[in-house]
């Protein structure tokens, strides 16, 4: 059955719009924030992660003129409807990963895509997934702005998928992304965020000192803890319907430490 589905549109800076996708719950939060790119005046527009198979959510995406359609990385809450969006538009879809690609190229590190008017710069940003990348808008307002997918949040931090995702990784792409300032944070879950730079130190201060408890846990329970005796300690008070994404993040962490540090 289809999903009930009312978000209308809503401007979030001056080059894009976002609809909430009806796919709310505790990794996506209040759902899938589905992004058209392009300003006012334009005749089209970029999807940036259609979200959901859900026909209504899909429909007023399309309404847009879709040009080109974009995956930031490859989890379903965020491609499932990519194939549909497609159909009804003819607009190719673009990803890292060739496998979420239709009629078109694998998106490239360091790519500028012209669309609807509107300049965005492809940046390769691993660590939630290996195939995670951000979009950077930089005429977008005084600082410009990004679209993050889930390597950052409007609210909460993010889940290394480990093994695929890496913490190595996420740090790295952490670095990479402090550089563009004050930038607005356009996520794919949760609130729009006034400024990159100060959440991307928000988010490496809470990765440290999530290593920080795991090397205490370690001490505690010894050397070769594992990864659910680990979370039991580190994540005690964690929901359940959170608890494979904790675990997730220990597996990473305990990476990390076992092998890069």
């Amino acid at each position: 059955m289809e999903a009930e589905s009312s978000s209308p549109l809503a401007r979030r800076t001056a080059l894009t719009r976002s609809r909430l996708a009806p796919n709310p719950g505790p990794m996506s939060l209040e759902g899938t924030n589905s992004y058209l790119i392009g300003p006012e005046d334009s005749a089209g527009a970029a999807v940036v992660d259609p979200g959901p198979l859900d026909e209504q959510h899909l429909r007023a995406l399309a309404a847009g003129r879709v040009q080109l359609i974009l995956i930031t990385h490859r989890h379903a809450d965020h491609t499932a409807g990519a194939a549909r969006l497609h159909e009804l538009t003819g607009a190719p879809v673009r990803a890292a990963d060739p496998n979420h690609c239709i009629e078109a190229q694998p998106l490239q590190d360091g790519e500028v895509l012209s669309v609807a008017g509107t300049e965005m710069r492809v940046m390769a940003t691993p660590g939630h997934t290996s195939d995670s990348v951000c979009l950077h808008l930089p005429s977008d307002g005084p600082a410009g702005s990004v679209l993050t997918g889930d390597t950052i949040l409007g609210r909460g931090t993010t889940m290394i998928d480990h093994p695929d995702g890496r913490l190595g990784d996420y740090l790295s792409s952490l670095n990479r992304l402090e550089p563009l300032g004050p930038a607005t944070v356009l996520p794919a879950h949760g609130p729009v965020l006034p400024a990159l730079d100060a959440v991307v130190r928000a988010y490496r201060a809470h990765r440290l000192d999530r290593l920080a408890q795991i090397r205490s846990a370690i001490t505690g329970l010894g050397p070769d803890a594992g990864v659910r005796e680990v979370t039991d300690v580190v994540y005690a008070d964690a929901d359940p319907s959170v608890r494979r994404a904790a675990e997730s993040s220990v597996a990473a962490q305990l990476e990390y430490l076992r092998t890069v540090l």
